[in-house]
């Protein structure tokens, strides 16, 4: 039995149709069902079961679900929103259910990778899985930040596995849900249906418009790292996950209208509220994944973000 936790939300979901995909069905997707659209991210997928997030920690609690049955936990459930500002409520979803996660992964000698997030790097501009480059700039990364910190402290040569990925900009199918904190990839695309034009910030932090720079790192990459841990239980730590290469906003921009044969670009002022809590540039060192052993290659941006508007125009019709 493998649980996943955000099992209905973007990474999470396409975890799910992975393993479906290498004919493992024995699921059980852990989520918040608040938002019901969430519904259509495994609609069609084979799982065992589905447990409210507040259910799984109270069995847990009790010992009454899945006693010796679990393979791994694959923990990507969280608050993702960048923007909240309700400490409370984000370290608790973030940091304490992660806490109780990881601590009975450990007891039960289970293996656990959770979502950590490369805005624990805040405005640096070096890129390395060390907390001298940690500087979070807002709630959400300091809940990312503390967590990666604690299993530092408390992690022992003789645990089971644990591991914590750093994902750098992700991409992808089944993110419509996430509104405001969907990709950039999939703004410009509704625009660009919606009006005939996109639009991107002007420039900021040294960066001419549009000329910001993130490593945008495809879903289905980030799914193929978290399966190759799992498919290597001797390996832990907490690794970057991106493709080791930034693109500019403005990249993802043509490459979407390259896709529909049309498009006008339109920069915006950059908002007062973003200034300071804005990460310019990312670009992850991936040495740390490399030297544990995955050496799988990434898409580029432009080859990433067709594949993506060909997967919605699949879908959509």
């Amino acid at each position: 039995m493998i649980i996943i936790t955000g099992g209905l939300g973007f990474i999470g979901s396409n975890v799910v149709h992975a393993l479906n995909a290498k004919g493992i069905t024995d699921i059980v997707v852990v989520d918040d069902f608040t938002d019901g659209t969430k519904f259509t991210n495994i609609a069609d997928a084979s799982i065992h079961d589905y447990l409210d997030k507040d259910v799984l920690k109270s069995s847990l609690e009790r010992g009454s679900v899945f006693q010796g049955e679990i393979e791994a936990i694959v923990h990507n459930g969280a608050c993702s929103s960048t923007t909240e500002w309700n400490g409370k409520f984000v370290m608790d979803t973030n940091y304490e259910y992660s806490k109780f996660l990881y601590h009975y992964a450990r007891r039960e000698n289970i293996p656990f990778i959770y979502a950590s997030s490369a805005s624990v790097y805040g405005n640096g501009t070096v890129f390395v899985e060390h907390e001298r480059y940690e500087k979070p700039i807002n709630v959400y990364a300091y809940s990312k930040t503390l967590f990666d910190r604690y299993v530092r402290q408390n992690m022992r040569r003789d645990d089971s596995q644990v591991v914590g990925l750093r994902y750098f900009n992700v991409y992808g199918p089944r993110e419509q849900h996430k509104g405001s904190m969907a990709s950039v990839a999939l703004h410009l695309r509704n625009q660009l249906l919606a009006d005939g034009v996109m639009q991107l910030f002007s420039g900021s932090a040294g960066y001419s418009a549009g000329e910001q720079r993130r490593d945008f790192i495809h879903v289905e990459d980030v799914v193929r790292v978290i399966l190759w841990f799992l498919e290597h239980p001797a390996v832990s730590g907490i690794f970057n996950v991106g493709t080791g290469k930034s693109s500019s906003f403005n990249t993802v921009a043509s490459a979407v209208s390259s896709f529909f044969g049309f498009g006008e670009l339109q920069y915006i002022p950059f908002p007062d509220h973003l200034k300071k809590r804005y990460q310019s540039f990312t670009e992850a060192d991936i040495t740390c994944l490399r030297a544990a052993g995955f050496d799988g290659t990434f898409m580029p941006v432009e080859q990433g973000v067709q594949r993506y508007m060909e997967w919605l125009r699949k879908t959509e019709s």
